[in-house]
């Protein structure tokens, strides 16, 4: 079209000025329609190519959820049939156990009592710790006791088998958190730290701090370790599954720790995220 328009100027066709005007235009309307054209078939095919996008990560992200929460369902079925496997077998045969030392109690000789009488206390504690562990592993029980007071028994159970020295801090109203399947996930971070914490830490002492806010529950937990390099560390399966719980139910998830003076995790949790 410039082309033919040019044409007709430099070979100086004899057109009136009105035709010229006319002509030049009818030109340019043609060129704007047709710019118009390809601008606006840019912009439909650019939007439809983000939406395809944006539709293929929805698509992934809710993969990703769906298999994440697969998982977990996976992993707390396996703990709750652990637990009660505990309680209702090992648990069964520590407590007939403990009765047949009771009912052996009254036969023993006397120069053996004093070390008859340990071993019977140490099945009868092998019974209670036993117990104890099938709770902390059955997510129902978990719901029915209650995060905090489920955090509260794993911290008791850690200073009754003197494991570690732990303590337990709570801020703010215990009533503004309500009681969800989050909560039993939170509690299972809460378990890998102190695990791994138990396994490679070399601690003495472990700190769990508990915050209610209004919107949020900042959950912290800390050791007194020997630390590690948080970037270089090759993360394990229970580094990333911590990770991948807390980013399941909308939790900020912060790792640190400093050579020599031990690891710090921080979980804060949107409990009120749909109200805010």
């Amino acid at each position: 079209m410039c082309n033919a328009i040019l044409f007709l100027f430099q070979n100086q066709v004899p057109i009136s000025t009105s035709a010229e005007r006319n002509l030049l235009i009818y030109m340019l309307s043609l060129l704007f329609i047709f710019s118009g054209l390809i601008v606006g078939f840019f912009i439909v095919f650019q939007k439809r190519k983000n939406k395809l996008l944006l539709d293929k990560i929805k698509q992934q992200k809710a993969f990703e959820e769906a298999l994440s929460n697969t998982q977990i369902e996976i992993q707390e079925q396996t703990l709750k049939n652990i637990g009660q496997e505990l309680h209702d077998n090992i648990g069964q045969l520590l407590a007939v156990a403990n009765m047949q030392l009771s009912i052996l109690n009254t036969e023993i000789p006397e120069h053996i009592q004093e070390r008859f009488a340990e071993t019977k206390s140490v099945v009868k504690e092998s019974l209670n710790e036993i117990r104890a562990l099938s709770k902390t592993l059955n997510s129902e029980v978990i719901v029915n006791q209650g995060f905090q007071n489920s955090i509260k028994s794993e911290v008791d159970r850690l200073n009754k088998l003197k494991l570690i020295k732990a303590t337990m801090q709570v801020e703010g109203n215990q009533n503004q958190f309500t009681e969800t399947k989050d909560s039993i996930i939170l509690f299972r971070i809460l378990q890998e730290f102190i695990s791994n914490t138990l396994k490679y830490a070399k601690a003495n002492f472990l700190l769990v701090k508990i915050n209610y806010s209004r919107a949020f529950i900042v959950i912290s937990v800390s050791d007194d370790g020997i630390g590690f390099d948080v970037q270089k560390v090759k993360k394990g399966s229970g580094l990333i599954n911590m990770e991948n719980r807390a980013k399941l139910i909308g939790a900020t998830f912060t790792l640190t720790s400093v050579f020599g003076s031990g690891t710090k995790l921080v979980l804060k949790y949107p409990y009120k995220k749909l109200e805010y």
